[in-house]
Parts: C-alpha cells; sequence; structure tokens
C-alpha cells in the first residue's frame, strides 16, 4: 500500500486515477484546472472529484462519482469499501462507541458493533492515528473501512443528533410509567406519568422517523410494541425491513406524538382509531399518511401509511399499463353510464388506478364524486366523502346521498354487501359511471362474486361494461440486472395452459448499492382486463361454469395476469419468480 501522503488531496487522487488507467490525461488536467480555479473547498478530495462525474477510460466506461471513485480507491489501497446503508444500522449501538466530538474530529463513522470487534468507516485512508488510541481506550478490535466522504458527513450528523434526542427522552422520563397500555406492565408506585409528547427531543425523533421513510421510498411506516423494545419497520417495494429499536417509554411518546398531529384521541388506547396527517419532504412535496393504531398485547401498535401526491402524475404508462391496455380501459372509463371493477388483494395497487383513472376524468365539465373508507389520497378536483359507521353513514347510503348531487362519475370505495352493490347498479342504470373494488383473485371471479352477494344475473348483464384484475410486482433494478438463461421447463408451468410462445431474454436480480443490495427498485403493475361483450353477457348465468367462462374471457382478448407478467419478464422489468409469487395459478383460480 502507498503512502506517499498523509492525508489525501485532490491532485494525488487524480494522479492515481490516471496513473491506474481509470481516466485520460485531458480528463486529469481538466479536472485538476478547475478544482485549482475554484480555490480552496470544503469538499473532500473524493467528494470534489466524485462531483465531476468524469468518464471512466476502462471497461465498464461507466461515470466516476463519488461512490465509484470511494470504491476504486478502497481496492487501490487494500481497505474493506464500505457503504453506509442507514437501514441496516443499529444506530444506537454504534453511537455509544466513541463521542460525537471525536468522531467530527477524524471524521470517523462507527457502522457495526460485535462483540469482539468494531467497524469504523472513514473517508482518509492514510490517516490511522485514531485506530490505536481507540484500540486502547476501548480494548477491542477496531476494523477500518472507506466509505463515502458525503455519507460519513451527513450520517455523523443524523445519527448522533437521534441518539442525543433519544437519550434526553429517557434522562427526562426515566422511571415513568408509559401507560401505553402493556397488558404485562409492571406497575411503579409513584411513577405514573407518562412522556410528553411534545418534549423537543421527542418532536425531533419523529421528524426523523418521517423523513427517514420518505428518503428510503417506504409505503407503510409500522411502530410496534414488544415486551422489552418497540420496533419500527419499514415496507419498501412491498417488503418489511426492521430500521430502529428504541425502549419502550419513547416509543410510547412518538406514538402519542404522532397521534396528535393525525387529530387522534391520545388518551384512548383500548379502541382502534384512525387519523391523517398532512406533511412536507424535504424537498418540499406535500404527503399524506394515513395512520391507524390498534390495542396489542403490548400496547398500542401504530401504523402509518405513506400516500405520495405524485402517484396522481403519473402516467398509465407508468403504472404499467401497454398501450393495448391503455387504449381498452380508456374506451371503457370513457362510457357515459355503466359499471368498471378493479380486483386484487390488499396492496394490488387498486386504489393508485383508481385515482388515476379519476385524475383523468375530473374534468371542469365533469362532476366527479366519492364515497371512500377512509379517503385515501385528498385531491381538490374530486368531491370526496368519508364514510362514518358510526352515524350510520355507510357505502350505501353514501351512495345515495351522492345521487343527489348531480354526479357525472362515482367512486364507490369498496363493494362489501348486497346494499352498496344494488345503490351501484342503481346509479348505473340512472346514467352514471360507476367505479369500484371487489377482493377476488381475477377478474371473470368478480361476476360470481357479484352473484354471491345476491345481485340478480340480469342486473349484471345490463351494467357492468368490464373488470380489471391487477397485482404488484418488484421491478428489478436498472443499474445491476443482469441476463439469464430460459429453462423452458419453468415457463411452461408458468404460462400453461395458455400455450403462449416463450420469451427469448429474461434477466435476474444481481444487487447493487442503487437498490440496497436487493436486486429490485420499484414495483409495477400487472393488469388482466375483461371487457364485456355480447358473448360474455350472454353466458352470466345463476349456473355459470367459472373455468369455462374465463377460456370464454381469454379468447374474448381478455390476458390473464400471468401472461401479462411474462411480457415483464421479456421486457427485463421483472423475474418468472416474482410473478409466479404475485400471480394466482394459470388454472383453478378460486373466487376469493
Amino acid at each position: 500500500m502507498k503512502t506517499e501522503t498523509r492525508t489525501l488531496s485532490v491532485e494525488s487522487l487524480l494522479d492515481r486515477l490516471l496513473e491506474a488507467g481509470q481516466i485520460t490525461k485531458a480528463d486529469r488536467d481538466e479536472a485538476a484546472t478547475t478544482l485549482r480555479m475554484r480555490g480552496r473547498s470544503e469538499l473532500h478530495p473524493l467528494a470534489a472529484v466524485g462531483e465531476r462525474r468524469l468518464k471512466r477510460a476502462v471497461p465498464p466506461h461507466d461515470t466516476l462519482n463519488v461512490e465509484a471513485v470511494t470504491e476504486w480507491l478502497a481496492g487501490e489501497v487494500d481497505m474493506p469499501y464500505f457503504h453506509i446503508d442507514p437501514l441496516k444500522i443499529d444506530v444506537t449501538a454504534v453511537c455509544n462507541v466513541v463521542s460525537h466530538a471525536y468522531a467530527t474530529r477524524f471524521r470517523i463513522l462507527p457502522v457495526a458493533v460485535h462483540a469482539d470487534e468494531v467497524t469504523i468507516a472513514t473517508s482518509e485512508p492514510y490517516d490511522a492515528e485514531w485506530q490505536d488510541v481507540l484500540e486502547q481506550a476501548l480494548r477491542i478490535r477496531i476494523k477500518r473501512v472507506l466509505a463515502n466522504p458525503t455519507d460519513i458527513i451527513r450520517y455523523l450528523a443524523e445519527f448522533y443528533s437521534l441518539s442525543r434526542s433519544l437519550k434526553q427522552a429517557l434522562d427526562q422520563h426515566e422511571g415513568m410509567q408509559s401507560g401505553i397500555g402493556n397488558f404485562e406492565q409492571l406497575v411503579k408506585l409513584g411513577s405514573n406519568k407518562s412522556l410528553d409528547a411534545n418534549d423537543q427531543a421527542v418532536i425531533h425523533i419523529v421528524d426523523w422517523l418521517l423523513q427517514y421513510a420518505f428518503d428510503q421510498r417506504a409505503s407503510d411506516i409500522h411502530i410496534e410494541p414488544r415486551r422489552e423494545v418497540c420496533n419500527v419497520r419499514f415496507r419498501i417495494d412491498g417488503v418489511m425491513h426492521l430500521v430502529y429499536q428504541t425502549p419502550v417509554p419513547v416509543m410510547a411518546a412518538i406514538t402519542n406524538r404522532i397521534k396528535l398531529m393525525g387529530r387522534m384521541d391520545v388518551v384512548e388506547k383500548r379502541r382502534p382509531q384512525d387519523g391523517r396527517i398532512k406533511t412536507q419532504s424535504s424537498s418540499g412535496e406535500e404527503i399524506e399518511l394515513r395512520l391507524s393504531t390498534m390495542p396489542t398485547a403490548f400496547g398500542e401498535k401504530l401504523v402509518l401509511r405513506i400516500f405520495n401526491p405524485d402517484v396522481l402524475l403519473k402516467s398509465f404508462g407508468d403504472l404499467g399499463f401497454s398501450r393495448e391496455e391503455e387504449s381498452r380501459w380508456r374506451r371503457l372509463f370513457e362510457q357515459p353510464n355503466g359499471i368498471i371493477l378493479v380486483t386484487g388483494p390488499t396492496g394490488s395497487g387498486k386504489t393508485t388506478t383508481l385515482y388515476s383513472t379519476l385524475k383523468e376524468l375530473a374534468k371542469p365539465e365533469i362532476n366527479v364524486c366519492t364515497v371512500e373508507d377512509p379517503i385515501e389520497m385528498v385531491y381538490p378536483h374530486l368531491n370526496q366523502m368519508q364514510v362514518q359507521p358510526n352515524i350510520g353513514l355507510d357505502f350505501a347510503s353514501g351512495v345515495r346521498t351522492l345521487l343527489r348531487q348531480d354526479p357525472d362519475v362515482i367512486m364507490v370505495g369498496e363493494i362489501r354487501d348486497l346494499e352498496t352493490a344494488q345503490m351501484a347498479i342503481q346509479a348505473a342504470l340512472t346514467g352514471h359511471l360507476v367505479l369500484s373494488t371487489l377482493h377476488t383473485n381475477d377478474a371473470p371471479s368478480a361476476l360470481t362474486r357479484l352473484m354471491d352477494l345476491g345481485v340478480p344475473p340480469y342486473l349484471i348483464r345490463s351494467t357492468l361494461l368490464g373488470v380489471l384484475a391487477q397485482r404488484l410486482v418488484r421491478t428489478l433494478c436498472p443499474h445491476c440486472k443482469k441476463p439469464t438463461e430460459i429453462d423452458p421447463g419453468d415457463w411452461k408451468d408458468l404460462l400453461t395452459p395458455w400455450n403462449s410462445s416463450v420469451p427469448q431474454h429474461a434477466h435476474r436480480p444481481e444487487g447493487c448499492l442503487e437498490c440496497r443490495m436487493t436486486g429490485f427498485q420499484g414495483r409495477v403493475g400487472l393488469y388482466e382486463m375483461m371487457v364485456m361483450n355480447s358473448d360474455l353477457r350472454e353466458r352470466v348465468r345463476p349456473d355459470m361454469d367459472g373455468t369455462q367462462f374465463r377460456t370464454v374471457a381469454v379468447k374474448e382478448g381478455m390476458q390473464p395476469l400471468r401472461l401479462a407478467g411474462a411480457r415483464h419478464i421479456a421486457a427485463g422489468m421483472t423475474t418468472l419468480e416474482e410473478v409466479a409469487r404475485a400471480t394466482p395459478p394459470a388454472s383453478g383460480e378460486a373466487s376469493d
């Protein structure tokens, strides 16, 4: 390992990149001149060179950003490279290793703590002065790793600030009973005060938690009390991640703070409650959160569902519709009257599809009204009403009310019972376009579900325009996906009995820093669209054969969910395993 300098400099870093053939001499000279003209910079040399975004002169000819330059230098100086992923770091543990002042002085950040070793990230490969001192003071082996200097500075501030807030909350309320309603709670006499939800430390923790979730693209935040600690988990791209653990008393204050923000009853901990918060991300985007509490054996569990208004700005193509599917879907919702159903399990993207459709319909000359439970996203161009069972306002009475509001389009959050179905049909028969959801496995099963609820087949024949069944699958990370061989046997199982040709191309997940080593980034919809025509309507009878009806629907142009998945696999967007996991079997679907 070369140790020509004790401190890394821009000039030495550019010289090493040139010497290793990573950049051309012209790029080296241009970068050196530009950075020299700027004069002294507060940026670390790795950050200064990385921000120039030079083109790598050797394969893979990618851009040498800060992360790429750091990873390359780590190999050059024979140090392990470490990407700081906040989801995988125990903030409390690492902040107890060294003081904030010491870590700031040397710009180091503990990132992992084990019984016999502590891993500490640095961006100075030649400066190891602090290592010997710490090893003697802590009496433990220290493993140095090289990390992005920008990340070290950012998380050095964030982690220690969060840890300080947590310690302040515990110090101020040490020995107090949480009041969270833990069934196994040990009652301490004289300690019946609860934590103050308006305490500045608690406010800071909540602000960090929400911003952290926005940054990580989380769709849900779960705050879950356990016997000894409380877990905070994020759902990202449909998968849960444990991101933080904190003492029960502090989490009680966090829960109370969030309930206050959502205008919920802080004192009531025995009954489930719902609320909502409208806030902003650091970039200024307005974000809505829907809150739901539930009493559990260890206290009050809180789930926050995050609704990003950007969803309303997405086109149908961005949601996963093919051009043909979008065209057929538009022809459906541009009809003046009738019923359109969107089906699928919870979390399959039905709400997103409906809101994107309502956005297209909500024009100045059209009155669009909704009745929802609850209102998922507030959209200024819609007239939205929330179901309130405690005062007798259910879906059926909500639709009855909307019919007196001179609507053109009505969206019913969900058809759950016969009365709601009857009101939706009545609205369709009287010249309104009705959109709603059902929980069924596939599109044809929606008809049997309506008949199971008690809707006469003749009313289904006269009002139903079409059914859209959908699922969400994770999409491959575009930065690291790799081509892979296709096993015809696996495809046969996926596509049977549709006799579809096997795609010629497929990709597999690899894992990189961009996707947090998961191989996936984001999700896309799979759609099964059944448009009712005269042939299908004639087959809607009380004794209809669901399997046979589905076969006819496919012949009439309905593309099964798994064929939609095959199209996305062939396009390199997802994998066979994802499609097989998310979609029902190609034959023998249940109706529920």
